[in-house]
Parts: C-alpha cells; sequence; structure tokens
C-alpha cells in the first residue's frame, strides 16, 4: 500500500506553489494517502479482458429512415401567425436596410 510522507506532501506544495501550515501537512498527507491507496486497489482489478474505453457504455449513432411523412399545408402552417404576407410569416423589421 503506498503511503505518501509529510515531506513528500511539502515538497509537492513547493513544486505547485502552494504555502501550507503544518497542519495541512498532516492533513493532506492523511487525504492524498487515501487517494493512492484508492487508485491502488482500482489497478488491482483484473483488466485483460477488458479493452479500454473513454466512456462506460458504448456510443452508437442512432439513425432513423428518413421516410416522408405528412406535412403541413401552407394554410395550416401559418394558421397560428401573428401576421402573414404573401404566404409567409411577417415579423417586424429589425435591421435598418443600408
Amino acid at each position: 500500500m503506498p503511503t505518501i510522507s509529510r515531506g513528500e506532501v511539502a515538497h509537492l506544495a513547493r513544486l505547485v506553489r502552494l504555502a501550507v501550515t503544518e497542519e495541512e501537512l498532516d492533513l493532506f498527507a492523511g487525504q492524498l494517502d487515501v487517494i493512492l491507496n484508492s487508485v491502488a486497489r482500482v489497478r488491482e482489478v483484473a483488466t485483460e479482458d477488458i479493452p479500454p474505453t473513454s466512456h462506460a457504455i458504448g456510443l452508437e449513432d442512432v439513425f432513423r429512415d428518413d421516410v416522408p411523412g405528412p406535412c403541413l399545408t401552407q394554410q395550416q402552417a401559418l394558421s397560428g401567425a401573428y401576421a402573414t404576407e404573401d404566404g409567409r410569416f411577417q415579423v417586424p423589421r429589425i435591421l435598418d436596410e443600408s
């Protein structure tokens, strides 16, 4: 089981330019030790038969056949419009013509 010392924690803190107190050295040493032990346990799992993946489940694009279906008529599509003009939706102008 991996263990990490206060000296190693202090060295890591210096490398990342992190100011830590003496109490924090003890705290971080314990926390990092738990993390390292957890990683070591994961490495013990038999993974020879498991291919490496980037996701927990396989990613696959799901496509459906492009089959034409019933469509709205122009009149049906425009029936709920606030305003129409020449068979199109009419909206307020937001840009000036230049």
